[in-house]
């Protein structure tokens, strides 16, 4: 039997993860640094890979693993993985789905939400001049605001692993303008954390719910902050859901052929 690659790094590929591996077919999470391992359940048939995949390791990686198709958990915003693994799969015949996480009905929410379709559009704007700002976006997109440094003043918070903090110091960030902590965080402790650093100012990416999306949309509320929202990017997808149920569909009728 051939296995399914599962893109991971996202809470929702922990669980495909899992319902895969108890449902006995066979799966290779791809993950890219090794504090990611332990997120995922040590079961038979579950394996992680680590590391960067490339087009020069890509087909290596394909054959060594018999994959027979390809599911893409990665987190919204990693374009560029999900991109290659379109490509992949477009090149080799290999059958793609995408499991994109559902996003949020942002009328359901009130407060001062404005939502960019870009960090360019962001940054190329006075919307953080003189603000204190939180950020809630990734370590790797943090050095687009060094410039933003001597203009305001930011607040970053990433995760606890040591790439995102030496990512955060490079790009500007003082110790105390940065707080490592791994979701969820429930909206007392979200709340408190803007109060104690008096912020002004918010900004995040529509990751959904698992992201927190909806936590910072109900603490702006409440808080009376003005909250920017920068989009997901626009991919076409071969195959896409919202359904974790059907994702293990079609593993299964891939891997069992029923």
């Amino acid at each position: 039997m051939g296995r399914i690659w599962l893109i991971g790094g996202t809470q929702e590929s922990r669980q495909i993860a899992s319902a895969l591996a108890y449902s006995k077919l066979p799966c290779t999470v791809t993950v890219t640094t090794a504090t990611a391992v332990n997120l995922y359940p040590q079961i038979s048939g579950l394996k992680v890979y680590i590391g960067q995949l490339t087009p020069e390791n890509l087909s290596n990686f394909l054959s060594q693993e018999k994959i027979m198709a390809i599911v893409d958990a990665s987190h919204p915003y990693a374009v560029q993985v999900s991109q290659m693994a379109i490509a992949t799969a477009t090149d080799r015949n290999i059958p793609y789905l995408r499991y994109e996480r559902p996003a949020l009905i942002s009328s359901l929410f009130e407060g001062k939400v404005l939502e960019l379709e870009s960090f360019d559009r962001l940054l190329s704007g006075e919307y953080l001049l003189k603000q204190r700002v939180l950020l809630t976006v990734g370590y790797k997109v943090l050095p687009l605001f060094k410039f933003w440094q001597t203009r305001s003043t930011l607040f970053a918070r990433i995760l606890p692993v040591v790439n995102s903090i030496e990512a955060a110091i490079a790009a500007g960030f003082t110790s105390d303008r940065l707080i490592a902590l791994r979701p969820p965080i429930q909206a007392e402790l979200e709340a408190a954390l803007w109060r104690h650093w008096g912020i002004t100012l918010v900004v995040t990416k529509a990751s959904g719910k698992a992201g927190g999306e909806d936590i910072k949309r109900l603490v702006a509320a409440q808080l009376n902050i003005p909250l920017i929202v920068i989009t997901r990017p626009q991919l076409v997808y071969p195959k896409l859901t919202s359904d974790l149920s059907e994702v293990i569909t079609f593993c299964r009728q891939l891997l069992q052929g029923n």
